[in-house]
């Protein structure tokens, strides 16, 4: 079969046009999908319009839609909400609003729209696309157009991409904007604990999220709230005796505070919204607990957005530009879309459908199916949720003793793995042991048993609380076989990076010689350098990559400032150029330097002088990263001098090492929730295992699946073998042989000008939303 020729992307777009726009409620992230969207778009060769206020600005034309160039979308990428503005339109529903709006495209020559907004906006815009050759025959009746004009317009391309903190929409996995929401929201759900624990109190906060219960579920995960009140799911009948019994028994438990928090739509089972106050007075009236009541509002929307949300808003809209320029008339209008980790382009009108299904299922009070067509990221959250939120571990006890050990350097959100996998354990009636201090503790018999009060106030703290060390298990082996006999351990959890994966394979590669190593393990990657196998993601990165994300966000603000002047950062990462090069993107660095895209110093060479041109237009500043091992003899010191010898009388250089900044802080919503749902699918894949692996009155694993690596691959959680994975690694650089985000580097190179391969870039394939959920039964 032949091959399909190449279509040279440089020339695509040339002879067209793309406007963008903001439409309805904003979100943190538009501004990093607008620029990316004008940035694709002009190396395309099109020409790009920004459309000011939404469709006001499409309505009223004139110079709500003017041109964009490349310098006018620089240093967008840190800014809240909607630089071009975004506003409700009423003239845009009436068909004389979009005949003008019409009107107005035609005359510049513009058939290619990108909206960026809520469901509402993407629906306007796919009525505006279905009625387009009637608005065409419309003006040319009315002598506003000519043939000619209407000839060369003869088709509109409508893509979308959703911004909404509220995650409302079906068929994505997150809306451009929710991620910075949840940081909004964690950060004052962090500051009210310390006060409420200060005085014994019990906080009430209500969350946005209009009819959608995402945020205030995530919120809930992410702080261990007592309790939640969603849409989705209201509460069952006298669920007031079952609150106050919850916070009782939490007190009761040595918990100093309460958190509940509200989702803004929440109702109970009769459709009678609950409200902070309706609570507030329950709880005090019933139990006489001091009770405060924090309403959240507009904050949510506002702020900085997240590393998570520009890397989004950057891919998104690369995207969407080149499905602009693939449309034919037959294609239906698209929505750029996130599934796991992969960009997809999903028909529009599928995923409205199954949002006002959402909608009817609860108005039909079929609240199961509503949870179901929110999406499996959603009906995750809820499943782990309900999981840890009894309190009553069971009476009957397993007798079986699971082990949580961390190893290797500590990172965010690795107490939160321990937290939700000491709670599962507990609750699927096992004893639950603490190691502290990695497999050095576990040799020398650190090992106590661990209960629920013990692991409190877990979810929200960074570092590692059970101590954590780099020693591996090959050198304490006959120790460690007499620990696992002493304290009688029947299976084991391994949290940490690079270490933990070979730790495990040291143990199991120990077994032939100690017996009492034949108990099922499971690994859980955490660490900031997103280095471990069989995973792409690992529990810390997201905390380290929005650290480093501030931190240049400084820099630049700085350099800006001073003007001429670059800056050449050092990330962490060890071999792994997974934070360099995220970082890169989430802070539109003009280049990243990691070990698996090998470099020379012609590469250095082009660099330089690509900065040399920049410096010459508005934008008189520079921003370079490189991973710590990028390269062992083009150190940071290196680059430093070569560039500021190159730029000399044109640019200045500083450096920046940002060292183990990037291990600490908080950890982001991002990790808790992570955490949480690995520590929770890890304990409960180990009970299942224990009864695969009973014989004879006793455990017994020697099987290659009996030792795993749980790890987050494409759309979903799954458990590798160890030995499986050790031939997908490359051991003495310490990284997997392939990685998902390389794809990501072509993305990074346009967004800051440079020709790129996109051969090698991710690309979205058309898929059917409703396919994909199964119709959910009447």
């Amino acid at each position: 079969m032949a091959q399909p020729a190449q279509v040279d992307i440089r020339k695509m777009g040339v002879g067209r046009a793309i406007a963008v726009l903001t439409s309805g409620g904003d979100a943190q992230g538009m501004n990093a999908a607008v620029r990316a969207t004008v940035r694709m778009g002009l190396y395309t060769g099109a020409q790009v319009y920004f459309v000011h206020e939404g469709y006001q600005g499409l309505v009223d034309g004139g110079d709500n839609i003017r041109p964009a160039t490349w310098e006018s979308v620089s240093m967008m990428l840190q800014l809240g909400g909607t630089v071009i503005g975004s506003a409700r339109c009423q003239d845009f529903r009436t068909k004389e609003g979009r005949t003008k709006a019409a009107c107005n495209l035609v005359k510049l020559g513009i058939t290619n729209l990108c909206v960026i907004g809520g469901d509402g906006s993407l629906t306007g815009a796919n009525h505006f696309r279905t009625e387009w050759s009637e608005l065409l025959a419309d003006l040319i009746k009315a002598g506003k157009i000519t043939a000619d004009e209407a000839k060369r317009s003869s088709h509109l391309n409508i893509v979308g991409m959703v911004g909404s903190i509220d995650n409302d929409f079906c068929g994505t996995d997150m809306t451009i904007g929710t991620d910075s929401a949840l940081h909004r929201i964690i950060e004052v759900v962090d500051a009210i604990s310390t006060t409420a624990q200060s005085h014994q109190r019990t906080f009430i906060l209500e969350v946005m999220g209009r009819h959608c219960g995402y945020l205030a579920l995530v919120t809930a995960l992410s702080c261990g709230a007592d309790w939640v009140f969603i849409p989705e799911m209201p509460p069952e009948d006298q669920w007031e005796m079952h609150l106050c019994r919850r916070l009782t028994e939490q007190r009761e438990r040595g918990s100093r505070l309460n958190v509940i928090i509200i989702a803004e739509g929440a109702m109970d089972c009769h459709g009678k919204p609950i409200t902070c106050d309706h609570v507030k007075q329950l709880v005090e009236k019933e139990l006489g607990f001091d009770t405060r009541t924090t309403i959240l509002g507009h904050v949510q929307r506002g702020g900085t957005p997240s590393a998570f949300d520009r890397i989004l808003g950057s891919r998104m809209g690369v995207e969407a530009v080149r499905a602009l320029l693939e449309a034919t008339p037959e294609t239906p209008a698209c929505v750029v879309s996130l599934s796991g980790n992969m960009a997809v382009r999903l028909p529009l009108m599928e995923c409205v459908q199954v949002t006002k299904d959402v909608t009817t299922a609860m108005a039909e009070k079929r609240f199961d199916d509503a949870v179901k067509l929110r999406g499996k990221s959603f009906e995750n959250n809820w499943n782990t949720y309900k999981l840890l939120a009894h309190v009553h571990p069971p009476d009957t006890k397993s007798n079986i003793n699971i082990a949580v050990v961390n190893v290797g350097a500590p990172c965010s959100g690795m107490n939160a793995a321990v937290r939700s996998a000491v709670r599962i354990g507990l609750l699927q009636g096992h004893q639950m042991l603490a190691v502290h201090d990695g497999f050095e503790g576990l040799a020398e018999g650190k090992v106590e048993p661990i209960g629920w009060s013990g692991v409190a106030g877990w979810v929200g703290k960074g570092g590692s609380l059970l101590g954590t060390k780099r020693s591996q298990p090959a050198d304490f082996l006959e120790e460690i076989s007499k620990s696992i006999t002493k304290f009688n351990i029947h299976a084991l959890v391994i949290i940490g990076g690079f270490e933990a994966f070979v730790g495990g394979l040291e143990l199991v590669q120990a077994r032939e010689k100690y017996e009492e190593l034949c108990i099922p393990m499971v690994v859980i990657p955490a660490t900031v350098s997103n280095n471990v196998p069989g995973s792409d993601f690992s529990i810390g990165a997201d905390t380290a990559l929005n650290t480093i994300t501030m931190t240049c966000d400084r820099i630049k603000q700085s350099a800006a400032g001073t003007k001429r002047r670059v800056f050449i950062v050092e990330t962490m990462g060890g071999y792994c150029g997974y934070l360099a090069t995220m970082s890169g993107l989430a802070s539109g660095a003009d280049a990243a330097y990691i070990y698996e895209e090998p470099f020379n110093i012609h590469d250095l060479e082009m660099n330089v002088e690509h900065l040399v041109e920049k410096m010459k237009t508005t934008v008189k500043r520079g921003l370079i990263l490189r991973n710590e091992k990028c390269n062992s003899n083009y150190t940071t010191d290196f680059i430093f001098s070569l560039y500021s010898e190159e730029g000399k009388g044109v640019f200045d250089c500083r450096k920046n090492v940002l060292g183990h900044t990037q291990q600490g802080g908080t950890p982001t919503p991002f990790d808790r929730n992570f955490g949480t749902k690995m520590g929770s699918k890890a304990v409960l894949w180990l009970t299942d295992k224990l009864k695969e692996c009973y014989r004879h009155g006793r455990i017994f694993a020697n099987s290659a699946d009996s030792a795993c690596v749980l790890g987050m691959k494409k759309r979903s959680l799954v458990f590798q073998p160890l030995a499986e994975l050790k031939d997908q690694t490359d051991m003495e650089h310490r990284i997997p042989k392939t990685a998902w985000w390389l794809s990501l580097r072509p993305i990074l190179r346009i967004l800051a000008k440079y020709e790129a391969n996109l051969q090698s870039c991710e690309k979205a394939t058309l898929e059917h939303v409703i396919k994909k959920k199964g119709l959910v039964p009447q």
